[in-house]
């Protein structure tokens, strides 16, 4: 199949090329549940995507045609299919699968036509496979070591099989409480890191699919699995009790991997009874803290086929962690990046500390010599004591250890004394900048002895951001990491003290992370937790997935809105309303709970803003306008998926708090809402919540604030993603970039000046509290700079940037700046020079899209397009072009 695939193409391409002339016009980029050919999906109607290579003016799709069949020729050929939608006459390039069932282990092929402009057909042919489909299929059982939560010792799981005859393909489906690492005839299966994604285990399973066709060899076979505690079996003590988590128990799996032989047979071989198992050298691993290894249990072999297991134990049958375990389909936990240390200073010979430069999400990797019985520590921290030790007192806060043996971000080595060594945790992560090495015995490292590596999900790289002012592009690129640092199957608070899935810090940041990264499958995965974690009364806790914390302190409008802007943002940016419709009752449930319990449309439910320079509004305040944006949300939800009723009833409930709220906060003479502080000013700007005859006034006294501040920000978590916006919104561009661009206190700037690589949790670098130095909470700075200086901008009309909306800032003290940010139809470029009185501004919009330009003209200025005046509001259609503002 793969040799007709691609015999097809190479077929196709000339073919293309000599209709045109030039590059190939054909679509691209094709994905299945947003992913390209995806292994093992549930999905039974699967959503199918493709974007289109045309570099002409005007490009545009004019019809198109999907087919799917299981055998490439036959789709190819048109023939032989379980879909054809047949020839639409329309732009759409998002669209889900509506042919026969789906059936289980099925590699099926999709090949989409496309006619552009001309009316002339191009195509390209992609690939999907489902996976289990039911929970019927699964032929495994689940297995344990028989011991019990509170053993420390990682357990080792083997098995021999054989396979006769000559193998065609395999797959392996493995679901986990816990975490996994598999292996085949001794060599790790897959890249991955952290698998499965954390979930509410007892309410929803994961399995990940491998394809292990090239692992696997004629004769015997060996199969080996080493379980770690992950969340499921939380070993560590800290505030928030994951160690009493209702579903926690010793690591547990299911396996099957299924083998396809060339006969046309097939064969699974799957967990059961008959599986060994013993401890492994991992004596104790926890995702919160580090990884204990001792390489002196060391067994060799222990993952091959001549390995002598007679002294293992049989593995213990167990009922599985929940009865819903589902296809895991989403972008994976990876070391993406190979972070070599800079420096290394010698303390003495027991004591040396590595600089990395920045500071990351990740593991560290060492490699040393040593005797046998040497005992390496190695401490991650983001900071250093005076003396160049390492300083964990800004991270540790909330760790709650019943003794000694479970130090905080401190991995525990015993060297087996084998010659060169290299150990890198399995089961863990943490967040640093500096780690510290600290040895029983003389040992001698060097620079190289230690390297770090970047985990995080690996999300594909949507955006990117160049400037003139090198601090904002440093800004940009410390949002950047630690929105990364901050995304593990959830978006998480911070990598190191909590690595917990805050909901305020989420949706603060969502955009900032879907300008510059593809993140959709991460958040349609963290919707489900949220579905898996809301009570019957339509509450949600402050954190997901959660043990149970999270209830009675910290949720509330304020925080736990994602409910409704996580989903919203996802159909603006993708155009996707899946996100939508599968949230929408859960969306009801929560508004209608805040309705239930604030008859006023105000309501007091929430934690406020966190973290502020100053003082913080009433929670009544910040919590009433989430309150509102999540009616107006739901209403608009209501509307697009053609709920009447509830569009109407959600409209109504909008207006109610909209007039509540102005008639309690907004004094009507003044133009001021409560006591005029920031954040009590921008926020009901950048939430809609000021009458039209208002923001002029509202909007003046705004920028009078900060300009009395000395362009600096005065806010705290919620008002960080409305002070920016609402400033550039309403005609204060210039003064948005003077506060983004700040580098003394308090700023964003000012943490960058002072050698920061990623986001801080306070203003105050000497803060005693609330200090962690990678946090994501104030990270919609990240997305200003797509929206406020480059314009780019959804529309609301025509999602997924089907119509973009330009409208960029040309603001004084910044000569360059280019946004670019790769949707579903392609890249869109905004970039802007200025040269004396004169600004040159280069935009490019991809096939299939139009755009809206907003041009900033200010006196007697004109926008101009081959020496053409325009309109300050252009239409334009897809392609390259080059305007001038004089």
């Amino acid at each position: 199949m793969r040799y007709n695939y691609l015999l097809m193409l190479l077929l196709a391409l000339p073919f293309t090329q000599k209709v045109y002339g030039f590059a190939a016009v054909k679509p691209a980029g094709l994905q299945c549940e947003h992913l390209e050919r995806p292994l093992g999906i549930d999905a039974a109607s699967p959503r199918l995507s493709w974007m289109m290579t045309d570099e002409r003016q005007a490009a545009k799709q004019t019809a198109y045609r999907v087919i799917v069949g299981k055998d490439s020729l036959a789709v190819a050929g048109k023939k032989g299919l379980v879909w054809d939608s047949g020839k639409q006459n329309s732009s759409l390039s998002l669209v889900t699968y509506k042919g026969k069932a789906l059936e289980a282990f099925t590699r099926y092929y999709w090949l989409v036509e496309v006619w552009d402009k001309d009316g002339k057909p191009s195509s390209s042919i992609s690939s999907f496979e489902t996976g289990m489909m039911t929970m019927a299929n699964w032929k495994g059982a689940w297995i344990s070591d028989g011991t019990d939560v509170k053993t420390k010792p990682a357990p080792y799981f083997r098995k021999v099989f054989p396979a006769a005859k000559k193998i065609k393909s395999a797959r392996a489906y493995i679901a986990c409480g816990g975490l996994y690492e598999l292996y085949l005839n001794g060599k790790k299966v897959g890249n991955h890191r952290m698998d499965p994604m954390y979930t509410r285990y007892d309410r929803r399973t994961l399995y990940v699919t491998y394809d292990v066709t090239s692992q696997l060899q004629n004769g015997k076979n060996a199969v080996g699995v080493l379980l770690g505690n992950g969340w499921y079996n939380h070993q560590s003590t800290a505030v928030w009790d994951f160690h009493k988590a209702p579903w926690r128990n010793r690591p547990t799996f299911c396996l099957d991997i299924r083998i396809s032989y060339a006969d046309g047979t097939v064969e699974t071989v799957s967990t059961d009874r008959d599986w060994k198992t013993t401890l492994s050298p991992v004596i104790f691993n926890s995702i919160y803290t580090a990884e204990h290894y001792d390489a002196r249990l060391e067994q060799f072999g222990w993952n091959i086929v001549n390995f002598d297991d007679t002294k293992w134990k049989n593995a213990s049958l167990r009922t599985a962690p929940s009865g819903n375990v589902v296809a895991q389909v989403m972008h994976p936990v990876r070391n993406v990046e190979s972070i070599p240390a800079i420096s290394m200073n010698k303390i003495n010979d027991t004591a040396y500390v590595f600089d990395l430069g920045r500071n990351i999400s990740g593991v560290s990797q060492i490699t040393v010599k040593g005797e046998a019985g040497t005992v390496i520590r190695l401490k991650h921290a983001e900071r250093l004591y005076k003396n160049g030790r390492a300083d964990m007192s800004n991270i540790d806060q909330h760790y709650r250890p019943t003794d000694d043996t479970d130090p905080f971000q401190v991995d525990i080595v015993t060297l087996s004394g084998r010659g060169e060594e290299s150990f890198m945790p399995h089961f863990n992560y943490k967040g640093f900048q500096y780690v510290e090495v600290t040895s029983s015995k003389p040992v001698q490292l060097t620079k190289e002895s230690l390297t770090g590596y970047f985990m995080h999900s690996d999300v594909p790289v949507a955006g990117r951001i160049k400037s003139s002012n090198p601090t904002l592009d440093k800004i940009w690129f410390a949002a950047n990491n630690s929105y990364l640092s901050n995304l593990f199957g959830y978006p998480t608070d911070c990598p190191q003290r909590e690595k917990n899935g805050w909901t305020g810090d989420a949706h603060i940041a969502v955009e900032t992370g879907l300008y510059s990264f593809d993140g959709i499958t991460i958040y349609e995965k963290w919707m489900g937790d949220h579905r898996d974690e809301q009570q019957p009364n339509g509450v949600l806790p402050s954190i997901i997935p959660t043990d149970g914390w999270g209830y009675d302190w910290g949720n509330g409008p304020d925080w736990t809105s994602t409910i409704a802007l996580i989903p919203w943002n996802i159909y603006l940016y993708y155009g996707d309303d899946q996100i939508l419709r599968n949230n929408f009752p859960n969306m009801k449930r929560y508004v209608d709970h805040i309705t239930d319990i604030s008859p006023s449309g105000l309501t007091t439910w929430g934690l406020g803003d966190w973290v502020p320079v100053s003082d913080k509004p009433p929670v009544e305040f910040t919590s009433s306008v989430y309150y509102y944006a999540d009616a107006v949300i739901l209403a608009k939800t209501a509307k697009l998926l053609g709920k009447t009723e509830d569009h109407q009833k959600y409209t109504a409930l909008a207006a109610k708090i909209k007039a509540a709220f102005n008639a309690r906060f907004l004094n009507t003479a003044t133009g001021i809402y409560g006591d005029g502080r920031q954040t009590e000013l921008c926020m009901p700007l950048y939430w809609g919540l000021v009458p039209d005859d208002m923001k002029t006034k509202v909007a003046g006294n705004l920028a009078e604030k900060v300009e009395a501040g000395n362009n600096h920000l005065d806010v705290g978590l919620l008002g960080t993603k409305a002070i920016l916006n609402a400033l550039s919104e309403n005609g204060y561009a210039d003064l948005a970039y003077k506060v983004a661009a700040q580098e003394t206190y308090p700023s964003w700037g000012w943490w960058i000046v002072n050698g920061a690589t990623t986001l801080y949790e306070n203003w105050r670098i000497d803060a005693k509290n609330d200090i962690s130095l990678n946090h994501i909470m104030f990270g919609e700075v990240g997305a200003w700079l797509y929206k406020g200086l480059g314009g780019i901008r959804t529309d609301e009309q025509q999602p997924g940037f089907k119509n973009v909306l330009l409208k960029p800032n040309f603001v004084s003290g910044l000569d360059h700046f280019e946004a670019r940010h790769d949707g579903p139809y392609g890249a869109i470029i905004s970039s802007w020079t200025r040269t004396g009185n004169k600004v040159v501004y280069e935009v490019t919009i991809p096939a299939n899209s139009s755009a809206t330009v907003y041009f900033p003209l200010t006196g007697s200025q004109k926008a101009y397009k081959d020496g053409t005046i325009l309109t300050a509001k252009t239409q334009i259609a897809a392609g390259k072009y080059k305007f001038e503002i004089k």
